[in-house]
């Protein structure tokens, strides 16, 4: 039996990288969504306005890109 270690490293890798920009991406929707959330003293939110809808629109698109790379993930291990 022969291992290509040239391939695994490629593999592993790829995974590692994507796997970072993944959580990365994913960190930025829940960021963003905190962003809407009132503070605990009773103040104002930090974004009002067409900050809170830009903020949220930024975090839906976050959770939507991570739902098409992990779908795109099981599409490969599938196919």
């Amino acid at each position: 039996m022969k291992i290509d270690w040239a391939a695994l490293a490629s593999v592993f890798g790829v995974s590692l990288v994507v796997t970072v920009a993944l959580v990365g991406v994913f960190t930025l929707g829940i960021v963003a969504l905190s962003k809407l959330s009132a503070p605990a003293d009773g103040t104002t939110p930090a974004a009002s306005g067409g900050t809170a809808a830009l903020a949220r629109t930024g975090a839906y698109a976050a959770f939507a890109a991570c739902v098409a790379a992990v779908s795109y993930g099981i599409y490969l291990i599938v196919a």
